[in-house]
């Protein structure tokens, strides 16, 4: 009687080792998002984050944007800079001017 209880005990033991083991390196497998990766769903949302500096009267009247720094091109945006900001500009001639000229320009 003692030995069958002795050998009940020891396969318990084995038991509940064994699936601890098989819970811990299971739960090791499912990725885990990073805190610096943005969620699908983050992404999908994704709006440039901009500096907002206002904005100016140009030559023919019109009130436009001040070059902005964002974080992605943002809606509207007709160059970018060399200093890396955003242009609303809506022609050619001094865009970028006090920007280090433009770098690229947008459709």
């Amino acid at each position: 009687m003692k030995n069958s209880l002795v050998l009940f005990f020891r396969r318990s033991v084995s038991v509940v080792a064994l699936a601890t083991v098989l819970l811990h390196s299971l739960s090791a497998q499912v990725p885990q998002p990073s805190p610096n990766q943005p969620t699908t769903q983050q992404r999908q949302k994704s709006v440039p984050k901009c500096a907002d500096r206002g904005t100016y009267v140009n030559s023919k009247g019109k009130a436009l944007n001040r070059p902005e720094n964002c974080s992605a091109v943002p809606e509207g945006a007709t160059a970018q800079c060399r200093d890396g900001s955003y242009s609303f500009s809506q022609g050619r001639r001094g865009t970028c001017s006090h920007h280090g000229g433009v770098a690229k320009w947008f459709q």
